[in-house]
């Protein structure tokens, strides 16, 4: 497997964690987002959308992480991402979807561009604005999640891989976790666990380019 990404995004975050959580080797093709690359015809090709990450296994293309996410999950069942019990599934499905397709979106790279090329908003009225929407779904989050070690249980998953990528973007706008008390446990419970340590952005060879 080939997986196309960039070191500071946060669906080519969730990604790795999850692929290193599989215990899956793959090679890795860094797609510097600020120099465009994802917009050349070479990537277009492999994804039309210009977004990443882009997972090629053989000659199958898949975009989007969640979807990466779940087609790992049922090609690789151990150790699962998603509970066995229904329920339990889609109250996960839930968590990461409120990140994933909530929180994030909204503060993506090519979002954040145009804020400042059509509204020539300041660089702090645009850290004024992701600071605002994590500390929005941060705050629902907290009343959402349940004691245990993780979202799914004893153990990490497709949560952990939306919401860890997330707590980074937060941290590298001055946000302080300690604030958001069930999330600061769950950053905590997995900054020692191998998958994620290497799934970090400042681990990727394309960090130092």
């Amino acid at each position: 497997m080939e997986l196309h990404g960039y070191f500071r995004s946060s669906a080519s975050y969730r990604v790795r964690i999850g692929l290193n959580l599989k215990g899956l080797q793959y090679d890795y093709t860094p797609v510097n987002l600020l120099q465009g690359e994802q917009r050349g015809d070479t990537y277009r090709k492999l994804n039309p959308q210009g977004l990443v990450p882009a997972l090629v296994d053989g000659r199958t293309v898949l975009t989007q992480s969640l979807a990466i996410l779940e087609w790992l999950d049922e090609q690789y069942p151990e150790p699962p991402l998603l509970p066995g019990d229904p329920l339990k599934r889609a109250k996960v499905r839930a968590l990461a979807y409120s990140v994933a397709c909530d929180i994030q979106p909204v503060q993506n790279l090519r979002v954040l561009q145009y804020l400042q090329s059509e509204y020539a908003i300041s660089d702090k009225q645009k850290i004024h604005w992701i600071q605002h929407w994590i500390h929005e779904g941060f705050t629902a989050l907290e009343k959402q999640l349940d004691p245990a070690p993780f979202a799914g249980g004893d153990r990490p998953g497709l949560f952990e891989c939306c919401l860890i990528p997330q707590i980074y973007s937060a941290q590298r706008f001055g946000m302080d976790i300690s604030e958001y008390p069930a999330i600061h446990r769950i950053m905590n419970a997995c900054s020692d666990i191998a998958a994620f340590v290497d799934a970090r952005p400042e681990n990727q060879p394309d960090s130092t380019l």
